[in-house]
């Protein structure tokens, strides 16, 4: 026994020596998952005369621990042993046991930052983020059948959570570092708000680089009630003011946290308008370096203009939406009651919205004022270029990724390990473009069947736990399960995996039309029911707080439930998934059996959900917009439904009755038999795992952040280092979004 033992001892020692390894120390505080060198490369990036870094700015950042780990995953596959060092014990348990959210995001462009970020760490690209540490979060969605979408808040503990660190005040370490952000009454009065300075780390897949990320917070004793109170909810919308504090929040933090930590960075990436304050505060300082500090009186409007020309060139601006309600508007009277007077000027010189005389449009601020402006997709790009005309030549596409370790499921990566076609598909996601030496591969095909079959049952299962709660739930609270399906006895109330399953899952506003393919209930049962093709309809999603319409919708599905169960003689199963989180995504993006996205054309974007489903091979149905313009490749990938107009301004219109629910309904009506036969029949299933892995050829190798990552970095105009400029070019080879 002595023999045996002492290997085992051995090998824990030399993995707490290793771990002890990951303790790093700078005078912002103590980090665990990072080595010294690790940390101290990062800040001498970010501290480098050259410059060559980059500040993301984005109002939120989604990145939960459930779906991705990288530290957590160190820890699980070695035992700490009691005797290790405290400090080492303490991450451990924390890292290991600790809570796994931080509901700081809202929906697609939070886990599209958090996911650039990934990609940025994998590829070790030097940058720092920054937003807001929201402590009541965006909010808890309850859902009741009779009441539809009811919202709490998010209350979570920061103190307690993996991955975050209060930094310290270098000169006095036992104190929180804070920050000053000055706002102005009326009469110019500066008002100062607090923020303490979090920060969040974003380890490589491989422990060796990491991007900070800088998290404000403003909910502290020293900050005036009415700031604390703003800055507690993201996208508080108790009022227009609320959203424009919130914004200067954000913005007129940059300078004072790039002066306080000792930032070089000579780029600025704005994700979305939400900060481009800090446009406003870099003019400020580049006119006072000119003409000093009397040049809120002195500088003339030409001074402001050359001012805006040169901070211009420190600014990359990536627009995310073509949704009017997605681009900010405020008036004058609220900037002028928490800005400063002359920046109300440098507004009227750069920001007067055409259509509103009495609105500043932080869109057209961010819109004028950088180098670079791009979409997020190719179909984006002339959309964007019709709403911002006079901007047109200056606006590109840099189409949207996901981070293909964050997004791919276990199993699903098990079986990539496995094939040596696939070999180092976790560092380079270009590698995908060998899936098509695996098409005539019997044991790839079986495999993968087989990965799926684990992945969709996990999701079931997940769904029939989550029914059989709701069930016991009803006789216990007042919450009226949502789901038809937890009123009935017996099995039926059960959904089995090898029912063909489609998820759908987003954000509900009225232009995505998560009601669309129930337009006409009695074509769709008759589908179904003549064909005798059962099939789950899996939704998931929020509506923002204040969104009736979107809200309005969810109620609307939830009633639907019972009518299509009955009308298709429970063949058809329409299940809603409350709560939509990063995990519930996970397990629905690789668990589906096709992925559906509904939107009026042009209005989405991009997209990314369809991209992750894309990534466990799974195929989408969808209308031709955003993404999937690019990603359908001519019905290699999956199937497309849906009017295909020309883009032009009035195709724009969100009004009810612009959306074409009759047109668009009937076009996947047209389709969806098809569709089920080619999963059903085993004479054509072949044809429906050909789609499976033609995703992988061919969307997976495009479709990442890596590649995207690649491409912002070009943006960046950084000096790298050969290695890392080597393998960003190379992804750049991939895919050209611009083209």
């Amino acid at each position: 026994m002595l023999f045996l033992q002492e290997p085992h001892l051995i090998i824990i020692t030399l993995f707490e020596k290793k771990m002890n390894k990951y303790i790093a120390t700078n005078r912002w505080g103590t980090f665990f998952g990072v080595t010294q060198k690790t940390l101290d490369t990062v800040w001498n990036n970010l501290t480098s005369p050259n410059g060559a870094s980059v500040i993301y700015i984005s109002m939120e950042i989604g990145a939960d621990r459930d779906v991705y780990h990288p530290i957590k995953s160190r820890l699980q596959h070695s035992d700490i042993d009691k005797n290790s060092t405290n400090l080492l014990r303490h991450y451990s348990k924390l890292f290991l046991n600790g809570p796994e959210k931080i509901p700081n995001y809202g929906g697609g462009l939070g886990i599209l930052a958090g996911d650039t970020l990934k990609s940025f760490a994998d590829l070790k690209i030097p940058a720092i983020a920054v937003s807001l540490l929201y402590r009541k979060g965006y909010f808890s969605q309850l859902v009741d059948s009779r009441l539809g979408q009811i919202s709490t808040a998010a209350d979570w503990t920061p103190e307690n959570t993996p991955s975050l660190y209060l930094m310290k005040n270098p000169d006095f370490p036992e104190l929180p570092l804070e920050i000053e952000v000055p706002f102005y009454d009326e009469e110019d009065r500066e008002i100062l708000a607090r923020a303490r300075l979090w920060l969040k780390m974003e380890v490589s897949s491989n422990l060796d680089f990491f991007i900070p990320e800088i998290l404000l917070d403003y909910s502290i004793p020293s900050s005036p009630e009415w700031i604390r109170q703003v800055s507690q909810r993201l996208y508080d919308s108790i009022s227009d003011q609320a959203k424009a504090v919130q914004r200067r929040l954000l913005g007129a933090s940059i300078i004072t946290i790039k002066k306080t930590l000792g930032l070089t960075s000579q780029t600025i990436h704005l994700n979305e308008q939400h900060g481009v304050v800090v446009v406003l505060n870099l003019i400020a300082e580049w006119l006072e370096t000119q003409i000093g500090d009397n040049y809120q009186i002195k500088a003339t409007d030409k001074d402001i203009l050359d001012a805006a020309d040169a901070v211009a060139k420190h600014i990359v601006f990536t627009i995310h939406t073509p949704v009017k309600a997605g681009h900010d508007r405020f008036n004058k009277s609220i900037i002028s009651r928490i800005g400063h007077a002359f920046c109300g000027r440098i507004l009227h010189l750069l920001a007067q919205d055409e259509e509103n005389p009495n609105q500043f449009n932080f869109t057209k601020l961010a819109m004028h004022v950088n180098r670079s402006v791009n979409s997020v997709s190719r179909l984006h790009k002339e959309v964007t270029q019709k709403q911002f005309p006079q901007f047109a030549r200056k606006i590109t596409a840099i189409t949207n990724g996901v981070h293909h370790l964050t997004w791919i499921s276990d199993a699903k990566a098990a079986l990539y390990d496995s094939f040596s076609e696939l070999k180092n598909w976790r560092e380079d996601p270009a590698v995908f473009v060998n899936a098509g030496l695996l098409f005539t591969s019997e044991d790839f095909r079986e495999n993968l069947e087989r990965a799926w079959k684990e992945d969709t049952k996990r999701l079931i299962d997940y769904i029939n736990d989550m029914l059989s709660l709701h069930r016991k739930q009803m006789h216990e609270t007042w919450i009226d399960p949502p789901n038809y399906l937890s009123n009935l006895d017996g099995g039926a109330q059960e959904l089995r995996p090898d029912v063909y399953t489609i998820g759908f899952a987003r954000r509900f506003s009225t232009y995505k039309r998560a009601d669309l393919i129930f337009d006409d209930m009695d074509r769709l049962a008759d589908i179904i029911v003549s064909n005798n093709f059962p099939v789950n309809f899996i939704y998931a999603g929020k509506a923002h707080p204040s969104d009736e319409p979107g809200k309005s919708i969810i109620k609307l599905v939830l009633d639907l439930q019972d009518d299509l169960y009955i009308k298709t003689n429970g063949l058809a199963k329409l299940i809603f998934i409350p709560g939509y989180d990063m995990n519930i995504a996970k397990m629905m993006v690789s668990g589906v059996h096709a992925w559906l996205n509904s939107p009026k054309r042009p209005l989405e974007a991009s997209g990314t959900s369809g991209m992750k489903a894309a990534m466990n091979g799974v195929p989408n149905i969808s209308t031709l917009d955003g993404w999937w313009v690019e990603g359908y490749h001519e019905g290699k990938t999956g199937w497309k439904f849906g009017y295909e107009a020309d883009i032009d301004t009035a195709c724009l219109s969100e009004a009810p009755s612009t959306l074409l629910y009759e047109q668009d309904s009937t076009s996947f009506y047209e389709i969806f038999p098809k569709i089920l036969e080619t999963f059903y029949d085993v004479q054509l299933h072949a044809q429906y795992i050909d789609k499976c892995i033609y995703n992988l050829q061919l969307n997976c190798p495009i479709f990442n952040t890596h590649r995207m990552a690649a491409e912002y970095a070009d943006r960046y105009n950084m000096h790298l280092p050969d290695p890392v400029a080597k393998r960003l070019q190379k992804l750049r080879r991939i895919y050209q979004s611009d083209l």
